[in-house]
Order: C-alpha cells, then structure tokens, then sequence
C-alpha cells in the first residue's frame, strides 16, 4: 500500500511477480510429481484440495498481474498461496497426506473432471474474497480508491473500477466452473 501511496510501486511489482512465477514453478513441480505419484487428481483429500486451492489462486493471481499490472494480482496472489499452504500445512499435522478420500463417482475420469471444475471454481471464487477484501482495506486509506492508476479505453481508471472490473472477471470464471463441474458431476 505504501508503495502505491508514495508511486514507486513499478520495479516492486515487477520483482514480485518474478518471485511469484519461480515459486509457482516449483509449486506447479510438486503438484505434478504428486500425481504422478499417486495416480490420482490432486483433489483426492482435504490437504491436496488445500494445496491444489492455493495453486488455482496463485495462478489467478498472475494472470491478473499479468493482464492489469497493477500490484494487485501480486497482492493476491501471494496472499491466497501463503494462507493456503499454511491451512494445508495445518491439515498434514495428522502425518497422511496421501491418503485418498473415498470417492462417490464410478470413474478416475468423472472424478478427475468434476472435482478439478468445482475447485478451480472454489480457488476463484476465493480470489474473488481476496479482491474485495483489498477494495474494503483500500477504503480505509483516504484518496486510494478514487486516485486515477492507468488510462483505460480512453478514460482514467481508479483503483475502486480496476478492482470491479477484476473481481467481475473473476466472478464470471468461478461462475463458469462451478457451473461446468456441477453439471459434469450430476453425469
């Protein structure tokens, strides 16, 4: 927040999103090998739900930087992956976290489909919470949320319209699915 205050936020928000993309890069490794591993979705239990939330958010995180460059998708993206990675840290203390839950679909492939489409939707959605919980912080600091950031279609864009226009965004794809997995689950 400071460094949007004080406007030498550029070259912190390039850092930190290179800093994002490495670690996602090992977390997209492990999410792989765990896989390859136990031969399942990474959704098959609380902890690899937790993990593979974290991931989604991470990765919505660093398309939104990546499209607005604004600082906020870093925000989000380092938030949601740091609490995530804690609460999965949190739900691992029993010792087994390859054990898989059982499963209610007759098939690996229905399995795989409906309950990575449900929880890309619940890691949007989440980022979604994120965006607005940035917006409520943003309110709190005079003048943040209505100081022009960037020109958009040819008119300046407050913070308060770029986080609408993300969380909208955001919104529509945890819509999309959520929507998708449902219906591939009620198949």
């Amino acid at each position: 927040w400071l460094m949007w205050i004080f406007g030498f936020h550029r070259p912190f928000n390039r850092l930190a999103f290179w800093i994002i993309v490495c670690t996602l890069v090992v977390h997209t490794g492990a999410l792989v090998a765990r896989v390859v591993i136990s031969g399942r979705p990474p959704v098959t239990n609380l902890y690899s739900s937790a993990v593979f939330i974290g991931w989604g958010c991470v990765v919505f995180g660093v398309v939104l930087e990546k499209i607005m460059k604004l600082g906020i998708g870093n925000i989000v993206a380092s938030s949601a992956g740091f609490v995530t990675l804690v609460i999965a840290d949190k739900l691992a203390l029993d010792g087994e976290t390859m054990a898989v839950m059982q499963a209610v679909l007759d098939t690996q492939f229905w399995l795989s489909t409906h309950v990575v489409c449900i929880t890309l939707g619940y890691s949007a959605t989440y980022v979604a919470g994120l965006l607005g919980i940035v917006y409520l912080v943003g309110r709190l600091i005079p003048g943040v949320i209505e100081k022009p950031i960037a020109r958009h279609q040819g008119a300046d864009l407050s913070l308060g319209k770029a986080l609408g226009l993300m969380t909208y965004g955001v919104v529509c794809f945890a819509l999309f699915f959520s929507f998708w997995g449902t219906v591939l689950g009620g198949l």
